[in-house]
């Protein structure tokens, strides 16, 4: 029987990531506590080099069941 992998955090988003329109990318999906916007691009940035920050990006897009 083949096993079924869920995704992990950053696997969601790079797939709803690469799935969007070039121009929804520059749209704001969310702010962080120090009232810092971040843009689709600006996340993908942070979770495709793996920052601090984007551990935090992550947990906020799953917590507004975007991811």
């Amino acid at each position: 029987m083949s096993e079924v992998k869920e995704l992990g955090n950053r696997e969601k988003f790079l797939k709803i990531y690469a799935n969007l329109p070039i121009s929804v990318r520059q749209e704001i999906i969310l702010v962080l506590d120090d009232n810092q916007p971040i843009t689709w691009n600006a996340a993908f940035i942070e979770v495709n080099a793996n920052t601090e920050i984007s551990k935090v990006i992550l947990e906020k897009l799953q917590g507004l069941e975007i991811i």
